[in-house]
């Protein structure tokens, strides 16, 4: 298998901030979605993949390079998109489009011109005319039309109405689907990420709290609900990530379900009325809450 990017054992420590222990690789061809609170440790992960920020431990790969002795090689085929990134409000996107062709050989006019129209956007047109949303695609263009080997997406739907920021993931999914690309995509937003990515990695204070297959990972949840009395230490089976009684309902929710949890619980006096699938804003608050990888 070959990767697209490899973090090992990094740490990276700010005076108010640490990246703690994290071990982390993309397959080539995959979309990942990093999902984490403001504050979480996203965009130090993605600086340390571009090359912005070394690691005071651990060793970062990066399309076959090991960074940051090896950005200049690594840069060529990676491209970055911020949602605090800023074009030149005065100028066309047709002069952005010249100016990226110029440094950058891979850039594909025709391919380019696509992603004009699938965007909708008006190449004549000044940027300082653009919607936020408009200029959100603007940028996803100027990166994607380079044809690089590794995206980077840093919030990029933050700040946008909800017409808007459906629009732009509408556009990008499209254009994913078309093309097979090694995407990182970062958001607080579990909604985003979730129709975008093949795996979740789910950040907090620093630290990985869990990273799986989006299908696997989502079906392995669920939210279980008893009849019965609490028993004391539910909460440390290891497949369980929370549980709490209101009157004579228990309330589970399993982080590791499977069909021999019912009769588990039912010899702890407990009888399972139903078991529901989780959605990833919930599963994501559970895992960060109950403090254990998901």
């Amino acid at each position: 298998m070959t990767l697209a990017f490899s973090l090992s054992g990094i740490a990276k420590r700010y005076p108010h901030f640490a990246l703690q222990d994290v071990s982390l690789d993309l397959p080539e061809g995959q979309v990942m979605g990093l999902v984490g609170v403001n504050g979480a440790g996203k965009t130090t992960l993605l600086r340390l993949l571009t090359g912005l920020a070394a690691p005071d431990s651990g060793e970062v790969q990066v399309l076959g390079h090991r960074l940051p002795e090896g950005q200049v090689d690594a840069k060529r085929d990676i491209g970055f998109a911020s949602e605090d990134m800023r074009l030149y409000r005065g100028q066309t996107l047709r002069w952005h489009m010249d100016l990226v062709s110029r440094i950058y050989p891979g850039w594909d006019e025709p391919y380019a011109d696509d992603l004009v129209k699938r965007f909708e956007l008006r190449p004549e047109q000044v940027l300082g005319g653009f919607s936020h949303g408009q200029r959100v695609k603007a940028l996803l263009l100027l990166c994607l039309a380079r044809r690089p080997r590794l995206l980077l997406l840093d919030e990029p739907t933050t700040g946008l109405d909800p017409v808007a920021r459906l629009e732009v993931l509408e556009a990008l999914a499209d254009v994913l689907r078309d093309e097979s690309r090694s995407v990182l995509f970062s958001s607080h937003n579990t909604h985003d990420v979730e129709q975008l990515a093949d795996s979740i990695t789910f950040l907090h204070k620093g630290r990985l709290v869990a990273s799986a297959d989006k299908h696997a990972f989502v079906d392995s949840w669920r939210r279980v609900v008893c009849q019965g009395a609490l028993p004391a230490g539910l909460d440390a089976w290891p497949e369980i990530a929370s549980a709490r009684a209101n009157g004579s309902v228990v309330e589970i929710k399993a982080r590791a379900w499977n069909d021999q949890l019912p009769a588990r619980l039912a010899a702890q006096g407990l009888q399972v009325q139903r078991a529901d699938p989780m959605a990833l804003e919930d599963i994501f608050v559970t895992a960060v809450r109950s403090g254990g990888v998901a």
